[in-house]
């Protein structure tokens, strides 16, 4: 199903949304379209007030803009009557993270140490991407363990970095600090120094702190951030073709993900040896052995450690 307003106006129809009035979380353009806003980077695409994202001059400066009213169709961007309250949204952290990180890797300087060792530390991904900052949360979180990255940023880059890490890390997670207001506005700063384009995830966190959940880790939207980096896997081998051979290439990808499911559910059965001990009742080979609990894993079922042991491509013999 395509990104549409008619699309999500027919689905909200089928689960009888207008009854329960449930709370939404998803990414800026989900929400945009729920809204009925104008896609893209538009002059007044915040649906909370009229902040102008095209006054530059203004950015980092001014938090109070006007709030909007009424989001009434024809006016300030605003194309169609809107599917569900704006107090119903919740702004996803997970998606305002991957903002700030795109922020910071386009103002790094492309001809410094940190850049290079971006595209060293990541070969899979192209200097494209790199470029414009596209990464997802495993790598941001690789990045924050990363103490050598750190030591190439010039000064100010180090601030924006740090400052960026302690608001992924005691804002927009499980964790809220007593003193996030100014960890957040410590962070604005050192973008704002950097010389960081403010986007509207930023704008978020410069004007609009009250509207966060009081624990954004409990409404992340990471499950949904994941469907999508499944579904550009689509679009890019299929092309927005809708075949057959799409959908059995879905189901494959779900059994993958339940088989690796199932082995992290075997993997609490298993307890590392670095030696093989005499009596053990079953062993891996060849490099490292694996001393298995029988009667533990006799209680699982048998499809379950077949298929569990058949994802690891490991040999098992069995000293019956």
């Amino acid at each position: 199903m395509k990104e549409t307003y008619e699309n999500m106006k027919d689905m909200l129809n089928c689960i009888n949304y207008d009854r329960y009035k449930w709370q939404v979380c998803g990414d800026l353009k989900m929400v945009a379209i729920l809204l009925g806003l104008q896609l893209g980077y538009t002059k007044y695409c915040c649906f909370l007030c009229e902040w102008d994202s095209r006054a530059r001059t203004l950015h980092y400066k001014r938090k109070d803009w006007p709030l909007r009213q009424a989001l009434e169709p024809g006016t300030k961007n605003i194309l169609q009557q809107p599917l569900i309250e704006s107090s119903k949204i919740l702004l996803p952290p997970l998606h305002i993270k991957l903002g700030l990180i795109k922020n910071f890797v386009k103002a790094l300087d492309r001809d410094g140490p940190a850049f290079r060792h971006l595209i060293s530390k990541f070969p899979r991904l192209s200097i494209a991407k790199i470029k414009e900052g596209i990464f997802i949360g495993p790598q941001i979180r690789e990045l924050f363990s990363d103490e050598h990255f750190a030591g190439l940023l010039t000064k100010k880059e180090h601030a924006a970095w740090e400052s960026f890490r302690a608001v992924a890390l005691n804002f927009l997670g499980n964790h809220r600090a007593q003193n996030y207001r100014q960890i957040v506005d410590n962070m604005l700063t050192a973008y704002s120094e950097m010389g960081c384009n403010m986007s509207l995830k930023i704008h978020f966190l410069h004007s609009h702190l009250d509207f966060f959940p009081e624990n954004c880790g409990a409404v992340s939207d990471e499950n949904g951030e994941r469907f999508h980096q499944t579904i550009s896997t689509f679009e890019r081998r299929y092309q927005g073709a809708w075949s057959t051979s799409m959908l059995k290439f879905v189901f494959y990808l779900l059994r993958v993900e339940n088989l690796l499911r199932i082995l992290q559910r075997a993997r609490s059965f298993l307890r590392l040896r670095h030696k093989p001990i005499a009596g053990d009742d079953c062993l891996f080979t060849p490099s490292r052995s694996l001393a298995i609990d029988l009667q533990s894993m006799l209680s699982l079922r048998t499809r379950w450690i077949a298929l569990a042991l058949q994802t690891t491509m490991l040999l098992v013999y069995v000293d019956l």
